[in-house]
C-alpha cells in the first residue's frame, strides 16, 4: 500500500511544473506530422517541452527496430507509440508502466469504450493511454473520376471488378497502392471480410483454425486478393501509402483500399474526405468495423522527473479536448465514450456511426493488417507470404494457402 500511495502521488499529486518527454512515434506522412503537431502545442501550451523521436517508415517496423535497440541499452524514451500485439509483448517483458493507479484515481475507465480498455490491458491492468480508433476496412474514391465516368461506387468485389476494368480501359489507374507487405496485407483483409465474411476472418485470423486456412474459402480469398494484381499503379513498387493517396486526390487513381488515416493525408491536402474523395466500407464489409487502435505507453523510468512528466502527458492524452483537436486532423475518432463529434468531417461521422453499430452487434473487428489480432511474428509472416503471392504473376491460390497455414503454425 506504501508503494501505491507513492505511486499515486508520482503520478497525480505533484505541483505542476514544467516537463519534458522523449515520445517514439512513426505518424511521419503529411497529415500524421499535423497531428503531431497539434500534440506538441497542447505540451507545449503547458509550458512543457517535447522531444521528437520520430522514425520513417509506414507501418512502425523501423520504429520498433529502434526502440528495442533503446530498450535493451537501458536507455528507453519516456513514451512510445505502441498498439496491439506490440504493446502486449512490451508489457510481458515488463519494461511498461502500470497505468491502472493513476486510471482509477482520476476516473478514466468510465471513459473508456470496453473494447479499448480491453485491448489496452494487460491481466487487468491499463498499459498504455489510447489516442484515437481507426476503422481500417475503408475504400476511398475520387468523386470526379466517377462521376465523369458514370460509375457508380462498387459494394462488393464482383462490383469492383467490373469497375476496375472500366476504369482500366479509360487509362486510370483503378487501384492506388503500393507493394509494401502492410499495405497489401491491409487489402487482403479487405477481400478477407468482404469475401470470406466475418466468421471467416474470425476463425482463419483470431482462432487461427487450421481447416480455414486451407480450406476453400481461403482460397477464393486468395484467388480474388490476387486477381487485383491486375489494377495496381504500372509503378507500385515501393510506393508509399501517403503516395498512393496523392495519385486518388489527383485523379491518376481512381480508388484507395486504406485505413482513415488516408483521412489525414485527405485534409493536409485540402481535400475533403466525404465530398471530394468519399469514403465508404471496404467492398462487401458493410455493417464490419475493423480496427486499429492508436496509444502511447509509458516506458517504466528511475528519475521522478520523468515519471512526473509521463503522468502530466497521460492526462493531456485523455482530455476531451485533446481527443477531439488530435483525432479531427489525423483522420480517427476519439478512444471515449460519447465524444462530441459536431466538429468532425463527414467521414468521422460515419465512422463513428458505424462503430456503434458494430459494438451493439458485436461486429468490431481487431485488424490483422495492423497488428491487433495476431502476435507480431505472425503478422510478419502472414505479410511476408501475402507479399511474395501477390507480386508473383504465377502464383498458385491453394499452394498459397497451404504455405499460409504453415507460416503461421511455425510462429506459435
Amino acid at each position: 500500500m506504501k508503494w501505491l500511495s507513492l505511486s499515486l502521488f508520482t503520478l497525480v499529486s505533484l505541483p505542476a511544473l514544467a516537463s519534458q518527454v522523449e515520445v517514439l512515434h512513426w505518424w511521419t506522412s503529411g497529415g500524421e506530422a499535423k497531428a503531431v503537431t497539434e500534440l506538441k502545442s497542447e505540451w507545449a501550451a503547458l509550458g512543457n517541452q517535447w522531444n521528437d523521436f520520430a522514425v520513417q517508415g509506414g507501418g512502425g517496423k523501423s520504429a520498433m527496430t529502434v526502440l528495442k535497440s533503446r530498450a535493451l541499452a537501458a536507455n528507453p524514451p519516456e513514451a512510445a507509440h505502441l498498439k496491439g500485439y506490440e504493446l502486449k509483448e512490451w508489457a510481458g517483458l515488463g519494461f511498461l508502466r502500470d497505468l491502472s493507479p493513476m486510471a482509477e484515481h482520476l476516473g478514466w475507465y468510465p471513459q473508456l469504450p470496453p473494447m479499448v480498455r480491453e485491448t489496452l490491458s494487460q491481466n487487468g491492468a491499463l498499459m498504455a493511454v489510447p489516442t484515437g480508433i481507426h476503422r481500417v476496412n475503408w475504400l476511398w474514391i475520387n468523386r470526379k473520376v466517377f462521376e465523369r465516368l458514370e460509375l457508380a461506387p462498387p459494394t462488393d468485389w464482383n462490383q469492383f471488378v467490373g469497375v476496375a476494368e472500366q476504369l482500366k480501359a479509360q487509362g486510370i489507374t483503378p487501384l492506388a497502392i503500393g507493394n509494401e507487405g502492410w499495405q497489401l496485407t491491409v487489402l487482403f483483409e479487405a477481400v478477407a471480410l468482404g469475401e470470406g465474411g466475418v466468421d471467416f476472418y474470425r476463425k482463419a485470423f483470431l482462432k487461427q483454425d487450421e481447416a480455414t486456412l486451407t480450406g476453400p474459402d481461403m482460397v477464393r480469398v486468395l484467388s480474388r486478393f490476387h486477381q487485383l494484381r491486375a489494377y495496381v499503379p504500372h509503378r507500385f513498387t515501393g510506393l508509399k501509402w501517403h503516395q498512393a493517396t496523392s495519385q486518388l486526390e489527383t485523379g491518376e487513381a481512381a480508388m484507395q483500399i486504406m485505413g482513415d488515416w488516408v483521412k489525414g493525408e485527405l485534409s493536409a491536402g485540402n481535400y475533403r474526405p466525404g465530398e471530394d474523395i468519399e469514403c465508404l466500407p471496404s467492398p462487401g464489409s458493410q455493417g464490419l468495423f475493423s480496427y486499429n487502435i492508436d496509444s502511447i505507453a509509458m516506458f517504466k523510468q528511475r528519475d521522478p522527473a520523468q515519471t512526473q512528466a509521463q503522468g502530466e502527458l497521460a492526462r493531456l492524452l485523455m482530455t476531451p479536448h485533446f481527443q477531439q483537436a488530435f483525432n479531427r486532423i489525423k483522420g480517427s475518432i476519439p478512444a471515449l465514450i460519447n465524444p462530441d463529434m459536431k466538429s468532425f468531417d463527414r467521414c468521422a461521422i460515419k465512422a463513428y456511426r458505424d462503430f456503434k453499430i458494430a459494438e451493439q452487434k458485436g461486429t468490431l473487428l481487431p485488424s490483422m493488417a495492423e497488428g491487433m489480432a495476431t502476435p507480431t511474428n505472425t503478422r510478419q509472416a502472414i505479410m511476408d507470404v501475402l507479399s511474395n503471392y501477390f507480386n508473383d504473376g504465377r502464383a498458385n491460390a491453394e499452394q498459397t494457402a497451404q504455405h499460409l497455414a504453415r507460416a503461421i503454425r511455425s510462429t506459435r
